[in-house]
C-alpha cells in the first residue's frame, strides 16, 4: 500500500511542477476581482477546479447573478462527469467514503493518468490514487494563498503571459491520447464545433459542446480493426 502511494506521488510531480504559476494565477486573480487571501484559500478548498475556479472568480469580479456564475462553472466542467464515467469502474471497488474522496480529487491529470495506469494493466489501488491526488490537492491550495498574498505585485496577468498556461496545459493531455482510434478527426470535430459555439453562442459553452460533439463521434465511429482484435 506505502509502495502504491509512493509511486502515484512521483508520477503527479511533474504535474505539480507544471501547475505552479496556474495555482499562483488564480490566487492573484481572485486577490484582483476583491477576494480575501482567506476567501481565495477556502475556493480552492472547496471547489478544487482549475479552470472553473478562474471562471467563476472572472464572473464574480464583473458582479453578474450568482445563477448564472452557477452554470457556467458547470458548463466549464461538466468533463468532469464524462471522467468520472470514464473511470467508474476503477473505483468501484473502494469503499463508499473512498469513493467520495477520489471523485473529489479528480482532476485532469488524475483521470488521464489513471486510464494510462489501466492500460498498463497495473491494478487502479485506492492507496495509488490518493498519492497523486493528495500531494497536488494540497500543492494547489498552497500556492492559491501565495498568490493572493502576491498578487498585487503580479499586476496584470496578462501582460506576462500567464493567460496561455491553461490551452497548453489542456493541449498536452490531449496528445497523451494521439494513439487512439480517429483521434485526429475527433480532435478536429471537437475544435471545430467548440470554436464555432464561441462564435454563435459564447463562452463558456463552448467547452461543453466541443466536448459532446467530440464524444459523439467517437461513439458513432468503430475503433481500428487492430484494436478490435486486441
Amino acid at each position: 500500500m506505502r509502495s502504491d502511494f509512493l509511486e502515484g506521488a512521483r508520477q503527479i510531480v511533474p504535474v505539480m511542477l507544471s501547475t505552479v504559476p496556474f495555482a499562483m494565477l488564480f490566487g492573484a486573480v481572485a486577490a484582483g476581482n476583491g477576494l480575501s487571501v482567506g476567501e481565495a484559500s477556502l475556493m480552492s478548498l472547496t471547489m478544487y477546479a482549475g479552470a472553473s475556479q478562474l471562471v467563476g472568480i472572472e464572473l464574480f469580479g464583473h458582479h453578474v447573478p450568482a445563477w448564472l456564475i452557477i452554470l457556467s462553472v458547470f458548463a466549464v466542467n461538466f468533463r468532469h462527469i464524462l471522467y468520472s464515467a470514464a473511470i467508474g469502474p476503477f473505483v468501484s471497488r473502494f469503499t463508499l467514503p473512498q469513493q467520495a474522496a477520489a471523485f473529489f480529487l479528480l482532476t485532469d491529470p488524475q483521470f488521464a493518468l489513471t486510464l494510462t495506469r489501466n492500460e498498463t494493466g497495473k491494478p487502479v489501488t485506492f492507496a495509488w490514487y490518493m498519492g497523486l491526488g493528495l500531494p497536488l490537492y494540497v500543492s494547489w491550495n498552497a500556492l492559491t494563498t501565495v498568490g493572493a498574498l502576491f498578487g498585487q505585485m503580479i499586476g496584470d496577468p496578462n501582460t506576462w503571459g500567464i493567460n496561455v498556461l491553461l490551452p497548453i496545459y489542456f493541449m498536452g493531455l490531449l496528445l497523451g491520447f494521439r494513439k487512439r482510434s480517429n483521434f485526429l478527426l475527433i480532435t478536429v470535430a471537437s475544435a471545430l464545433s467548440s470554436v464555432l459555439a464561441h462564435v454563435y453562442i459564447g463562452s463558456p459553452w463552448h467547452v461543453s459542446i466541443g466536448a459532446v460533439v467530440g464524444i459523439a463521434l467517437a461513439a458513432a465511429l468503430p475503433p481500428k480493426a487492430a484494436e478490435v482484435s486486441k
